[in-house]
């Protein structure tokens, strides 16, 4: 733990010591505040509460994150520090541990830095708060997803555009499974299970559970089996790559 942590920091740092941090930070909190206000009629809806802010947040995560993550190791394999990287007395896996986590923390605190929001909601109305935080633990689980996609298709390559452009197919592929147009196609053929089987791995039908409130340990697991799944991909994806 203490080598995955001094990998985090290293990593953590490297964002706020380039000028990544900031303009990562500034479209998010533009995009989010422009889709809420604007595209959500968050004034319009007469209630007190963020459902038009979360309901933008799978779609503004397919993009950014995607262009967060393109750099883990693509960057590293490109430069030609990656090398350099395992020459240090750490192992795969806590290399990959600690840049995600790093990139997964820089995301929250993007995140956290929309609290003026539920102080609004607040201030105009009496929300409920039960809700608002449920959602923000969707929504930061649901970009660790994202952010664990992102850095297995970093792996596969040093060309950070590939990476970004797979990252997002795969992505969407992820949040359109639980769309209901998606759905429809299969529900007029396929057997019930697998309607449900291809509902359960999208994004929106546990992101939308929790944004509801309902803090359900299935939703937790899911959320945190993707994550898992995907950091192992990522670690094979590094090990392929390191005997080429």
């Amino acid at each position: 733990m203490g080598r995955i942590g001094v990998i985090f920091k290293r990593e953590l740092v490297g964002y706020f010591a380039t000028p990544i941090a900031a303009v990562f930070i500034i479209i998010f909190l533009m995009l989010a505040g422009a889709f809420t206000f604007y595209l959500g009629d968050f004034f319009a809806r007469g209630q007190s509460d963020l459902i038009p802010f979360f309901d933008f947040h799978p779609w503004l995560y397919l993009v950014l994150i995607p262009a967060l993550a393109m750099r883990l190791w693509a960057e590293e394999r490109r430069g030609g520090t990656i090398e350099l990287l395992f020459t240090l007395p750490v192992t795969l896996w806590e290399a990959v541990i600690g840049k995600f986590l790093a990139a997964w923390c820089f995301t929250g605190i993007a995140l956290g830095l929309t609290f003026p929001l539920w102080v609004t909601v607040n201030i105009l109305g009496e929300p409920d708060n039960g809700v608002i935080l449920a959602s923000y633990l969707g929504s930061f689980l649901m970009a660790g997803g994202f952010m664990a996609i992102g850095s297995c298709t970093s792996a596969l390559t040093k060309n950070q555009v590939i990476a970004f452009v797979i990252s997002v197919i795969v992505g969407l592929g992820f949040v359109l499974s639980g769309f209901s147009m998606v759905l429809d196609l299969f529900s007029g053929w396929a057997p019930q299970f697998v309607v449900e089987l291809i509902s359960s791995f999208s994004f929106l039908t546990h992101f939308n559970a929790l944004s509801r409130g309902v803090v359900d340990l299935r939703d937790l697991v899911y959320f945190l089996s993707l994550i898992g799944f995907w950091l192992f991909a990522t670690a094979l994806m590094l090990e392929w790559k390191k005997a080429e």
